[in-house]
């Protein structure tokens, strides 16, 4: 799993208990895996500039691609990317920077 979870800066990415990744999928940067989640194929979750957080028991599926909006003077908390417990993310979906329930 370690050539899946990369550092970006000071941050690199937390994994709760019992997450599957796929070790196709890439995760970098201040992301958080909560408890049960699962990465699937090809996934690319990018927190270099802002927060990911996958809710328990949520999933992620093949393809997709979840990315950020950075902080800035104009707008300092920017566009982190937070998906709620039990969320399913279908395949080659793009998200950035939003919420999902």
């Amino acid at each position: 799993m370690q050539n899946q979870l990369r550092g970006f800066k000071e941050y690199f990415p937390t994994v709760g208990k019992e997450v599957m990744i796929d070790p196709s999928a890439i995760i970098i940067g201040d992301v958080i895996l909560k408890d049960h989640s699962s990465i699937w194929p090809l996934v690319v979750i990018r927190g270099d500039v802002n927060q990911i957080i996958i809710g328990a028991r949520s999933n992620v599926q093949d393809g997709s691609v979840l990315h950020v909006t950075h902080r800035s003077e104009q707008n300092p908390l920017g566009h982190p990317l937070i998906i709620g417990d039990d969320v399913t993310v279908g395949h080659k979906v793009m998200l950035h920077g939003c919420m999902v329930a």
